[in-house]
Order: C-alpha cells, then sequence, then structure tokens
C-alpha cells in the first residue's frame, strides 16, 4: 500500500437533506495497536443513520462525522503486535458509524470472521440486523408452535426476525405496507396491512387469544395496542422508537416515558413481560463479554445465511458515491430488506 492512498468517506455534515452528504477524500489511516485496517466491499444504510440525519438518534456523535452502522470488508492491515494472518481474511463488525467509507479502521476484537463464499452484500443484510432478530428471539423465550406478531416486517430487521421465527418452528403474523405481503407470504408470514383501522381485529381473528410474542419497532402510542394483543404470558419486545422522530418531542423525553411505561407493564400480576431490547446494552460496563457475545451471536447468524435457513433480502446496491441517491430510496421503504452500499 503506497504511502500516497487515498480513501473516500461519506459525511453528514449538519441536518442536511440527503444531498446535502459530502464525499471527502483523505490519506490512508494507518491501524493503531490493537486495530485493523478493514477495505468495506458492503454497508448498509439503516434507520439509524435516518434518524441521525435529523440529529434525532441517541447518542450520535457531534456533526460532522462518517455515518455507517455496520460493513463486510476484507482485512488489508494490522496494527503492531497483531496476528498477521489476519491480512486478506473477510470480515463483518458493527461500527455504529464509521462504516460508510471505502476502509475503516476497527477494533480486532470487534471482527467476526465471514464465510467466504458468502455475497459481501448478502452477509451485510444480517450483521447488525442479524444479530438483534437472532438476540431478541432468545430473550422472548419462545418455543416451536408458537404465534408472534412482527410490526415491519418488511423491513431490515424485520425480513430476518420473520425468516428465524419460522426456522424455530414459530408462526408469524407480519405487518407491512400491502406492496409487501406478497414478499411476506413467499417467507412464510401471514402479513397484515399496518395501516388498518382494525389491525388489533385483524389479529385476533388470526389468533383469537393473542400472540406469544410482539416485536415492535415503533413505540409510540401503538405499544399500547401491542401489549393488549398478548396471550397469557406473553412477551412485548419494543426495540425502536421510530415515533419519535416525527413526535416534535425530545427523543429522550419520549424515551423516557416509553421505558416507564414497560417498566409500569412489568409490575401487573398479568404474566407478561414488556422491556426495550438495547442492542448496545454492557458494552461500556461489559465491553469484553459484549464483544464475544456479538462475535458469537453473529458467526451463529452468518452460518445461517451460509446454510440458505436465511434467504438475504436486498433491497437496492448503490456504489458508495451514489449515497444520496441510496438514502432517499432507503426511506421511501418502497422495498423490503436493506439498502446496501458497495464501495
Amino acid at each position: 500500500m503506497t504511502s500516497n492512498a487515498m480513501i473516500t468517506e461519506v459525511v453528514l455534515p449538519g441536518v442536511v437533506e440527503p444531498d446535502g452528504l459530502q464525499l471527502h477524500r483523505r490519506a490512508m489511516p494507518v491501524p493503531a495497536r490493537g486495530q485493523a485496517l478493514v477495505q468495506v466491499e458492503a454497508t448498509g444504510i439503516s434507520f439509524a443513520e435516518q434518524q441521525m440525519r435529523h440529529d434525532r438518534y441517541p447518542g450520535q456523535p457531534k456533526f460532522p462525522f462518517v455515518p455507517g452502522y455496520d460493513l463486510v470488508g476484507t482485512v488489508r492491515s494490522v496494527g503492531p503486535g497483531a496476528d498477521g494472518s489476519l491480512v486478506g481474511t473477510r470480515v463483518a463488525a458493527v461500527t455504529k458509524t464509521g462504516g460508510w467509507a471505502t476502509h475503516a479502521l476497527v477494533d480486532i476484537d470487534a471482527l467476526t470472521p465471514v464465510p467466504a463464499e458468502l455475497d459481501p452484500a448478502a452477509a451485510e443484510t444480517v450483521v447488525v440486523n442479524g444479530v438483534t432478530a437472532w438476540q431478541m428471539l432468545r430473550s422472548a423465550r419462545l418455543r416451536a408452535g408458537q404465534t408472534i406478531l412482527v410490526h415491519g416486517a418488511n423491513g431490515g430487521v424485520g425480513t430476518v426476525l420473520v425468516q428465524l421465527g419460522r426456522h424455530l418452528g414459530l408462526r408469524v403474523i407480519g405487518t407491512a405496507a400491502a406492496r409487501h405481503h406478497t414478499a411476506l407470504r413467499e417467507l412464510g408470514v401471514e402479513p397484515l396491512d399496518y395501516r388498518d383501522p382494525d389491525l388489533a381485529a385483524r389479529v385476533r381473528e388470526l389468533s383469537p387469544n393473542g400472540v406469544d410474542a410482539v416485536f415492535d419497532p415503533v413505540g409510540g402510542p401503538g405499544v399500547r395496542t401491542s401489549y393488549g394483543l398478548l396471550a397469557p404470558g406473553g412477551t412485548l419486545v419494543v426495540y425502536g422508537n421510530a415515533a419519535a422522530v416525527n413526535s416534535g418531542q425530545s427523543v429522550a423525553w419520549v424515551f423516557v416515558k416509553l421505558l416507564s411505561r414497560l417498566y409500569t407493564w412489568n409490575a401487573l400480576p398479568n404474566g407478561h413481560r414488556a422491556g426495550f431490547y438495547n442492542f448496545w446494552a454492557g458494552h461500556l460496563t461489559r465491553r469484553a463479554a459484549f464483544r464475544r457475545r456479538l462475535r458469537t451471536d453473529l458467526g451463529i447468524v452468518l452460518d445461517l445465511l451460509r446454510q440458505g435457513v436465511i434467504v438475504p433480502q436486498i433491497a437496492a446496491r448503490y456504489p458508495l458515491t451514489e449515497v444520496s441517491t441510496a438514502l432517499v430510496f432507503a426511506e421511501t421503504r418502497s422495498r423490503a430488506g436493506k439498502v446496501v452500499l458497495e464501495p
């Protein structure tokens, strides 16, 4: 690698429209001890980056910064003292920011090997989305034959979640716009229109005794309906706060109200459980354990992808230089799955 090598990265300068994203060139960074330089082959556009564009994602960095929640790529160099055999290895990592670039510095203990036969874009669809879906299903303590309701079943997390649910022998009801219903049926989902004013009644028609778990990425007022659809002993898992984006209220305040409601429900003597899934729980206080668990769970999900248990749902592929167009397309949610950038 020559000393004058350059990288390209996407910079979010502030609260801007998608065409306000900036492409910057800078010198190739050199990995420090404990780091690897990864040449990015695929990175994704998730709802997190869409929230960050509005300055509505909890804990996001100060502007300007490089977005990019996760990535798949090949190790090109490692820092002093690291195992040189890592060079040339395809890996995946959850970065939270920094993935929208041709190259990224990543902590070595955050890297998970990716099976060589997997397409990088396919693998990208299950990095943060697959781990999220896998960990939430495990936390819900479900058994084969039970029924779950997945809101946003056409989304990046939703499309992986419904496939893992079917793999585990669960009956899956999924909400999405009507245009996604054919694709969801092909995944074994019983689809319902999320805009149906009688949605709760439609769920009750399919599952008269309620559902054993609800997975809700929206939060907001609708979470009360989700909780009311639980069967005895059922579990509500909220894993997003999308309702806060256009609420006009402080994201932190909306989140506090949501957590307070979940806490209150857990105090009720009805046997239901309600909780908020936090992907990053423990990453500051138990970093080593957090990263071990992440590598283990991501390895499991990547292997299920390799086996064909999970079929990658790629909404579209764009080169990094067309990131503004890609972001506009992602925000339309017109196609199920994940929009992938290929630097």
